[in-house]
């Protein structure tokens, strides 16, 4: 059976067979229906569990055909317990000759940052310090119960309401990082409390749904930069984004928008509108086709909150026109803080690179400091978020050093750059694309 190893009498689960495969076998089962992966060279169908995944339907399709231990080993916490519910999933095992990773991946590589993971989660690295998220819990309580209190005291006036707007945006933006904690299930100790949590964080707090986040997100980190794969470089064909995509456009004379202007139009369709328009319409759109009811309560208790306590004071309209200025300002904070660490990085089609070389190709740090780790949510340390997306944030900056010199002993580029170097840098890796567009377009 598989690729020629015996078949023997024993039945796992609902798939009805187990055997011993090659990889040439494994990877052909990678379209959304028939779909396989490898972790820890056990070999699993996932045909139908996918439209069950907690972390949302594509992101184990993105694995399909492929080793997925070094995510699968990512994104759980508790990897003994996924394990039970992977069991009915189990048809078999590589065959004893085949390696146990896929692509021609560097198996010692592979093998220390396995020993580096182990290595930081013996030293604490991975456990949580729970006055840390409550008092960046309490600190967006706190900004938000004094703008409402400048609006009670000082009333309407343009300057009163520019502050309070500057303080919901803060709270907004502050609270944005907050649900990703939990979304990344590296706040509380059990998956179940973080999920639960999440739900009402971002829901609550946020008026966004943990499904719609859960689906987009874990796709990012899955394959960070990847197109088809990663969300976050689908640009609706307003941007051509790295070096491959602009001169694909080109030559297929494909013109949306002048690209080649697109660094400057980026500062009117890009920061201002991606959270008050697009992620608004994707949120309820979501909710809405997939029932998410406790999604839809969470969304709704956060409306009716934010309503009841400024309606009162700007009336209806006013409240409107409040609420999508906050929603404005803290769009351009969010645009700003996500794409530094990836736009200007390499952007292509699947490499099938194991996981350290594709998430470092794809990010990048931004120096340390007070301001920065607060401002950023910590997505400052953006290599150790996304090479250990379950440590809590706080621990991040522990985790550098050994994450630095790993990448030094096998020649992995490790970026770090200044806040304002990694602002500057989406411009000028816009502009380069742009140009990169436009020769093709012109001349291919």
């Amino acid at each position: 059976m598989g690729g020629g190893g015996q078949q023997t009498d024993r039945i796992t689960g609902t798939n009805g067979r187990f055997g011993t495969y090659t990889w040439e076998e494994v990877q052909k089962h990678t379209k959304f229906g028939d779909q396989w992966i490898v972790v820890e060279r056990k070999v699993y169908n996932v045909s139908q569990w996918v439209k069950r995944h907690p972390g949302g339907l594509r992101i184990i399709g993105h694995y399909a055909g492929e080793d997925a231990t070094e995510a699968f080993t990512a994104f759980h916490p508790d990897l003994q317990l996924v394990r039970k519910y992977m069991k009915p999933l189990l048809i078999g095992e590589l065959e004893a000759s085949e390696p146990s990773q896929d692509c021609q991946k560097n198996a010692a590589l592979v093998e220390d940052f396995r020993a580096l993971r182990e290595h930081l989660e013996a030293e604490g690295c991975f456990k949580t310090q729970p006055l840390f998220f409550i008092l960046h819990l309490g600190h967006i309580l706190l900004l938000e119960a004094i703008a409402l209190m400048l609006v009670w005291c000082f009333g309407t006036g343009w300057i009163n309401t520019a502050i309070v707007a500057v303080l919901m945006a803060t709270a907004q933006s502050q609270a944005g990082w907050l649900q990703h904690d939990f979304g990344h299930l590296s706040v509380c100790k059990t998956s179940r409390w973080n999920h639960l949590v999440h739900k009402f964080v971002i829901g609550h707090l946020k008026g966004a749904s943990a499904g719609w986040w859960n689906h987009r997100h874990f796709q990012h980190h899955a394959k960070p930069n990847v197109f088809k794969k990663d969300p976050d470089v689908n640009m609706l064909n307003a941007f051509v984004v790295g070096k491959v995509q602009p001169v694909e456009y080109g030559v297929k004379k494909i013109k949306h928008l002048p690209y080649n202007h697109q660094h400057k139009y980026f500062f009117f369709i890009g920061p201002p509108l991606l959270i008050p328009v697009y992620f608004q319409f994707q949120i309820f759109h979501n909710m809405i086709l997939h029932a998410l009811c406790l999604s839809l309560s969470y969304l709704f208790s956060y409306y009716v909150r934010y309503f009841l306590c400024y309606t009162q004071f700007y009336g209806v309209f006013w409240a409107v026109i409040l609420f999508n200025f906050v929603r404005f300002m803290e769009s351009h904070w969010f645009v700003w803080v996500t794409q530094m660490s990836h736009i200007p990085m390499n952007i292509d089609y699947e490499k099938h690179q194991d996981w350290l070389s594709m998430q470092l190709v794809a990010t990048c740090n931004i120096e340390q400091s007070p301001f920065n780790d607060w401002f950023s949510g910590h997505l400052n340390f953006q290599i150790e978020h996304h090479l250990f997306p379950t440590m809590p944030r706080h621990n991040y900056w522990r985790a550098a050093p050994h994450a630095r010199a790993l990448c030094d002993k096998y020649g992995v580029k490790y970026q770090e750059k200044t806040l304002y170097g990694a602002f500057a840098d989406i411009i000028r890796s816009l502009e380069k694309s742009g140009e990169l567009w436009l020769d093709a377009y012109l001349n291919k």
